[in-house]
């Protein structure tokens, strides 16, 4: 049996990575935000492809390593 996925908005994205939700669309068109799913008029993420994306940001990313 499969988990039921947490899904945010937009809107909940962008306060989590503290961005607009104007920058979380353009992320999403230009393919370098995490992977979303258009449900009617709004797009909705599952939180568990959020972290993973998070975590595979962080982790190329070679300042963020130095301040850990």
């Amino acid at each position: 049996m499969s988990k039921t996925p947490r899904l945010i908005t937009t809107k909940e994205l962008a306060e989590f990575i503290r961005k607009s939700p104007g920058a979380v669309r353009q992320m999403r068109y230009r393919g370098i935000g995490p992977k979303g799913a258009r449900v009617g008029t709004e797009v909705l993420y599952d939180l568990a492809d959020v972290e993973s994306w998070w975590a595979a940001k962080t982790s190329s990313d070679a300042l963020a390593q130095r301040a850990a």
